[in-house]
């Protein structure tokens, strides 16, 4: 399973997110269509450019819990000292990405930026499916 992570700022527009988005795929050498799901801190879930950007990629759009964030945290390799201090992880574009791609997460691409929008990408092994 290929996420793909967004960090953004208040109020960012669609197009800024597209941007880094399109940046992101083209150093990772992958295509829109192999990407599974676009992840975001859940504060930054309602955020109208993070969802008409998810929308435009025609995949779901997953708000991770802080929790989840910091979970992953210490597989981040970069590190903003803002986001550190508000989010309490050194990426929100990194760890989105990899806790929404689950178990064995690794980052593909580390946490590219515009502006306004970070984008990074992870793969792993999807989410644990619950016991049944």
């Amino acid at each position: 399973m290929i996420a793909l992570g967004i960090g953004c700022r208040r109020n960012v527009s669609a197009d800024d997110v597209d941007a880094v988005v399109a940046q992101a795929l083209a150093a990772a050498g992958l295509a829109p269509g192999d990407i599974a799901v676009v992840a975001t801190a859940a504060d930054k879930r309602d955020e109208s450019g993070v969802i008409e950007a998810a929308m435009r990629l025609r995949r779901p759009l997953r708000g991770i819990g802080i929790a989840d964030l910091a979970a992953v945290a210490e597989l981040a390799v970069t590190r903003s000292d803002l986001v550190q201090r508000l989010k309490g992880v050194p990426s929100v574009a990194e760890t989105a990405a990899l806790a929404a791609a689950g178990r064995n997460a690794r980052l593909i691409l580390p946490r590219l930026a515009n502006a306004c929008a970070t984008c990074a990408i992870a793969q792993g092994d999807g989410p644990v499916e619950p016991a049944t």
